[in-house]
């Protein structure tokens, strides 16, 4: 009974440790399953996951977590010392043995400046983790958008191949070949498009895949998940005050932030190492216990001795060494910081640029150069099916509607990427309609 006993639970273990596996370790199919490719769609589907998902950041985020434990630590005591001692060799007279617990206390000053120290780490911490995190927001916007701009143009050249196939169609029936296997000028011409046209569209779809690789990196999914074509949202692009966004970005830059919480923290380290010329104070009590061989408990003697203990800051040259580091260090920083601003400020300048400029395209596109093409488009191709036009001009006109089409698209990602990028160097979001 009891080895029968044995057998099933053996079996019941073995079926637990299977599932805890299992449970532990995904396979990339358990992770198709739970992620659905008809998830991502926005630029919230992707940025959201990304947040909770990425291993570059799930790193940073727990070096942040270790500088605020360390920031706790900071604050404690020295830990206090026991000691027990005892003769090795008992005299005829007595019998003697101690107990000393000792508390180091550090200078007035040291604990506090140690402290300060260990939070503006762990402030400076949390702003590298949300300097991360914004940075990582900006990357996986920047291949959306240009995953979105891809997508909108395969979609666009495949209307223009239609368009094209279509003109073939009406160059063949106006023009029948003039010998068997022979073709027309014309139908030359438009295969020729056509060929050109289906060689761009297979270009894109290779540089779609290698964009959709970026974005399942940055969202850590499987290679095996197929993302769908992103959704592109309406919203009206708005000037941006380059005055207000450097206002937004000395606030609110994470990079900046960070490094002035170095810059304070290199400082507090310069305090404590001007305390290092001051001794740290020790109280400790001694307890001796001693007895006459042979004689009980009750016959013994108890002495009490309170200790008070300074240590000897004597090297006077490693201490100055030290404080001057610690000063260094602090300079160091600061210049590292108003390098770091300035770089950042120069970025959002061009970017700023770039962006407002962008709106401008927009509106050109959109507006005037698009309806015009298409406009232009339809009175030649009336032309050339009534005979009063030839192909090359039909093909030309296409062409630049196709053209001014992609052009539309691209300065659309590249207006949305701008904004992503400024948004990354505000710190917060500059456009509600995104």
């Amino acid at each position: 009974m009891r080895t029968t006993i044995f057998k099933i639970s053996g079996v019941i273990i073995v079926i637990l440790a299977q599932c805890a596996v299992a449970i532990g370790e995904p396979n990339n199919t358990a992770m198709l399953a739970i992620v659905e490719p008809n998830r991502f769609l926005t630029t919230e589907d992707y940025t959201g996951y990304a947040e909770t998902h990425n291993a570059g950041l799930k790193n940073i985020y727990q070096q942040w977590i270790t500088a605020t434990e360390e920031a706790a630590q900071a604050k404690s005591l020295p830990e206090p010392q026991f000691a027990y001692g005892t003769y090795a060799q008992e005299t005829e007279v007595y019998e003697r043995q101690m107990v000393i617990v000792t508390q180091m206390f550090p200078w007035f000053g040291k604990i506090r400046a140690r402290a300060e120290t260990a939070v503006r780490n762990a402030e400076a911490a949390k702003q590298k983790y949300e300097a991360a995190r914004l940075l990582l927001t900006k990357e996986v916007k920047r291949d959306f958008y240009e995953y979105a701009y891809l997508s909108e143009a395969i979609n666009i050249i495949k209307e223009n191949l239609e368009a094209l196939r279509g003109f073939e169609e009406t160059a063949v029936a106006r023009q029948p070949v003039v010998a068997k296997g022979t073709e027309t000028p014309d139908t030359v011409y438009a295969r020729a498009a056509i060929t050109k046209l289906e060689d761009m569209s297979k270009g894109l779809e290779l540089l779609s895949e290698v964009t959709a690789g970026r974005l399942k990196a940055s969202l850590n999914l499987p290679a095996e998940i197929n993302l769908p074509a992103p959704q592109w949202k309406d919203f009206v692009p708005e000037i941006i005050d380059y005055d207000l966004l450097v206002n937004l970005l000395r606030q609110k830059n994470p990079e900046l932030a960070g490094l002035s919480f170095e810059v304070m923290a290199a400082k507090s380290k310069v305090k404590n190492a001007e305390k290092s010329f001051y001794p740290d104070i020790g109280i400790g009590v001694q307890l001796e216990q001693m007895k006459r061989p042979g004689a009980n408990t009750q016959e013994s003697s108890r002495d009490t001795m309170i200790m008070l203990s300074l240590t000897l800051p004597l090297w006077r040259d490693s201490y100055i060494s030290e404080q001057r580091r610690a000063v260094s260090d602090a300079t160091n920083i600061e210049q590292q910081r108003i390098r770091a601003e300035n770089s950042i400020l120069a970025k959002a300048s061009q970017v700023c640029y770039e962006y407002n400029d962008s709106i401008k395209r927009i509106g050109l596109y959109r507006e005037t150069l698009i309806p015009k093409a298409e406009e232009s488009l339809r009175s030649v191709e009336k032309a050339y099916k009534e005979g009063n036009a030839d192909i090359i001009t039909l093909l030309g006109e296409q062409r630049a509607i196709m053209d001014y089409r992609l052009s539309y698209q691209r300065v659309l990602a590249d207006n949305r990427q701008n904004l992503a990028e400024l948004e990354m160097l505000a710190g917060t979001g500059l456009n509600k309609q995104q």
